[in-house]
């Protein structure tokens, strides 16, 4: 019983000397519904250094991202739940896009850039980039397997939270536990 209480307070302790850490717990037990599949790991980990590509081709890697905190999302063309999922991230980034925070989406596999431009212009989403990992390298890399994967990302670039297969972003919960992530990231 004395450690248990030890353990706790040394937990409290530390959290409250990183509040960062405390706000991603905050955030991971008020998940409800499909945000319950949102696993936070214990501590950060490292995110891929693999390079991507833009729609055009230039080379891309997750560092250029640091500073700000990255809702990544891998999909793919052939994706139905994609196809329902990415609509909802668009609208994520409408409403919470800017300088602290930033949802990247990147196809990877084999999705032919004119077939990505369609997927986008069916589901009526045109405030993502359309990036590609054509050799799913940084998928790979990431433990990317299926799709939809949704990694979420420090500052730091390292990876706090992942979600296997898609989610409700519009629920009202998706929308609280990111705000949490956001604003306890400001403190």
């Amino acid at each position: 019983m004395k450690n248990t209480c030890a353990a706790l307070l040394y937990t409290g302790l530390v959290m409250l000397a990183n509040p960062a850490l405390a706000d991603l717990s905050e955030a991971e037990a008020m998940r409800e519904g499909d945000m319950k599949k949102l696993t936070f790991h214990a501590a950060p980990q490292a995110a891929g250094s693999s390079e991507f590509m833009t729609f055009e081709g230039d080379a891309l890697t997750l560092a250029e991202y640091e500073g700000k905190w990255v809702l990544l999302n891998f999909w793919a063309t052939w994706c139905a739940p994609c196809r329902k999922e990415i609509p909802m991230l668009s609208e994520l980034q409408r409403e919470f896009g800017g300088e602290r925070f930033e949802v990247v989406t990147i196809a990877s596999g084999r999705n032919p850039p004119p077939a990505m431009q369609s997927f986008f212009e069916e589901i009526g989403v045109d405030n993502l980039p359309l990036h590609r990992d054509p050799k799913s390298a940084l998928a790979r890399e990431m433990g990317v397997l299926g799709l939809p994967i949704t990694v979420i990302l420090n500052p730091e670039g390292q990876e706090v939270a992942r979600m296997r297969g898609d989610a409700d972003w519009a629920s009202d919960n998706a929308r609280a536990v990111l705000a949490t992530i956001l604003n306890g990231e400001a403190g």
